[in-house]
């Protein structure tokens, strides 16, 4: 019997809550103040593990290099690359074995999945629209980033 959305928080004690972000949390918290921006702070607490892969960072790459964004990394004295190493310097990097072919409208979606079988995390992080539809896959639930932080400061309660 799976556990209900979140319960699985007050059960995994000292093996901590594994999760990955997709490319639009990881960029709008990276870039921008919000939920995504917590998401990523929370990564640094003890017992959240934070994890990505090639190729979300590949996507969080070509993302990055995109003429929309570069002006505002000029505005905020960074580039691509700095982005992503900082990135890169939060998250645990697995290498994951095979990709499932689950979403069909955005197969890159599909990435997300692998790194978080690969990972064995309970939780994705997304605010795509395609991923938030599957809800749950291979018992990992896929949640806003809003989501994710009413859940995790009720664990804290």
């Amino acid at each position: 019997m799976s556990l209900p959305r979140f319960a699985r928080f007050a059960s995994l004690g000292e093996k901590g809550v594994r999760f990955v972000a997709d490319t639009n949390i990881i960029i709008s918290g990276l870039l921008w103040h919000g939920s995504p921006r917590l998401v990523l702070e929370s990564a640094r607490q003890v017992g959240l593990e934070l994890f990505t892969s090639p190729a979300i960072l590949s996507e969080l790459d070509d993302v990055l290099r995109r003429p929309k964004f570069e002006s505002l990394l000029v505005s905020v004295g960074s580039s691509a690359q700095a982005v992503l190493l900082q990135y890169s310097a939060l998250a645990s990097l697995v290498h994951p074995v095979y990709t499932p072919a689950v979403v069909e409208r955005d197969p890159d979606d599909d990435a997300i999945l692998a790194c978080a079988i690969a990972a064995g995390a309970s939780y994705i992080v997304s605010g795509d629209g395609d991923l938030l539809d599957i809800d749950s896959y291979e018992g990992i639930d896929i949640v806003s980033a809003s989501q994710f932080l009413k859940y995790l400061a009720e664990e804290r309660k």
